[in-house]
């Protein structure tokens, strides 16, 4: 699925932030706007180009504020907040101390952080417990009523942030008569900026506070509460779900089956890793990343998501995010769901197993090019996936349940 550039990274970024336009993330003028001033693969004018378009609609938002203009003023924070934070996207080099990358993502938080008090029904920023210290989150309620609603819990995956989860799924939660708690874990966001904690493959660990959490909330009703896992989150999500028996369901968006399985290396070069050979290792796959805006930004992410100082380190702590030893414990229905053409984890059929191996009742939907859901994660086509998400809540993760009342959209 093409959008608007060659260069496969940037396309689907770009796709990314304009799909965000559904509620009020994105402007699609803008967005072709600004890609049509950047060469493909050069980074430097990526940055630079969103940047300037950040800090221009964020200009808007100033204005309208200074007006009274709350809805203008929401809509221009919304979209400020996106593309400051589809400016810093491929700032990996030295990530944890760019200070170009910590000035944009620290924009990109608070022009959120605006939108969201300005919102009809603004949402609660929390602290969910968590170790010695707490998780970031928000939690988006249907509305103040005492009575109980069926609620999501939403993470994303290796690239995804807090307040991405608003676009992903809690601004439709919300217009849909459902509370949404969504958070950030080890490995994402500020919790890997901030906190230095890196990914876990024990994500049960994470997800069993966070249910602690959402069903301590006044109005959550606790036969009623679904995890959904964004990307790697599908992998994680599933995983938690092996381990966590109060989920009334689970959403794999999309599914993981084994994290190792996305890199390709010729088998040289495993061996060196199995070998303990790093210093033939390391250069090789280096030289192979370097190739491609894609694998180049992957490799840095990758490292610094799970906290390995190699690409051979990195290799050896793929093999234990996967489902394999687990997938067969999860007693919740699952949503399944799968890309046509996903950049990530195209032909490794990765959904089909996760599917094969669940032996709770299970639903696997493969979303295509032709319907326009076809990207990873069906970005640019939101509403395919919300239609898909609750119509299976609706038949399978609440049975019995009453047609929640429609909440007041934001």
């Amino acid at each position: 699925m093409k959008f608007l550039f060659d260069d496969p990274a940037f396309d689907y970024q770009a796709l990314r932030a304009a799909g965000y336009a559904d509620f009020g993330g994105a402007q699609l003028g803008e967005v072709i706007a600004v890609a049509s001033r950047i060469p493909g693969g050069d980074t430097d004018a990526w940055r630079r180009e969103w940047s300037a378009l950040a800090e221009r609609v964020h200009g808007l938002a100033t204005a309208a504020l200074a007006q009274r203009r709350t809805v203008d003023a929401r809509s221009a924070l919304l979209r400020a907040h996106t593309y400051y934070r589809t400016a810093e996207f491929f700032l990996r080099d030295d990530p944890l101390h760019d200070p170009e990358a910590a000035r944009l993502m620290r924009l990109s938080k608070e022009t959120f952080a605006e939108a969201a008090q300005l919102m009809e029904r603004p949402p609660e920023f929390v602290r969910i417990p968590y170790g010695d210290g707490s998780l970031p989150g928000y939690f988006y309620r249907a509305d103040d009523s005492e009575g109980p609603r069926p609620t999501l819990v939403h993470h994303g995956g290796i690239d995804s942030t807090l307040e991405e989860g608003f676009f992903f799924i809690a601004a439709a939660a919300q217009a849909r008569g459902y509370h949404c708690l969504c958070f950030e874990g080890p490995g994402q966001g500020s919790v890997l900026r901030e906190q230095g904690l890196t990914f876990r493959p024990d994500w049960e660990e994470v997800v069993t506070p966070v249910v602690d959490f959402a069903l301590a909330q006044p109005g959550v009703d606790p036969e009623r509460v679904t995890l959904v896992g964004t990307s790697l989150g599908g992998l994680l999500a599933v995983r938690a779900a092996a381990f966590e028996h109060r989920l009334a369901g689970c959403v794999a968006h999309d599914a993981v089956w084994q994290l190792g399985d996305v890199v390709w290396l010729p088998p040289f070069v495993h061996e060196w890793v199995e070998q303990g050979c790093d210093d033939f290792a390391n250069p090789v796959m280096y030289g192979i990343a370097v190739q491609q805006t894609f694998t180049r930004w992957l490799l840095r992410q990758a490292m610094w998501t799970f906290g390995a100082e190699s690409p051979s380190q990195l290799l050896r702590r793929m093999p234990a995010f996967g489902l394999a030893d687990v997938v067969g414990q999860v007693r919740c229905p699952v949503l399944v769901l799968d890309a046509e053409e996903d950049m990530f984890f195209a032909g490794l059929e990765h959904a089909k197993k996760v599917y094969t191996g669940l032996n709770s009742p299970k639903t696997l939907h493969v979303f295509t090019s032709d319907e326009g859901g076809g990207a990873h994660c069906h970005s640019g086509s939101m509403s395919l996936f919300h239609d898909r998400v609750f119509s299976w809540l609706a038949e399978t993760a609440q049975p019995g349940a009453p047609e929640p009342e429609p909440a007041p959209s934001v």
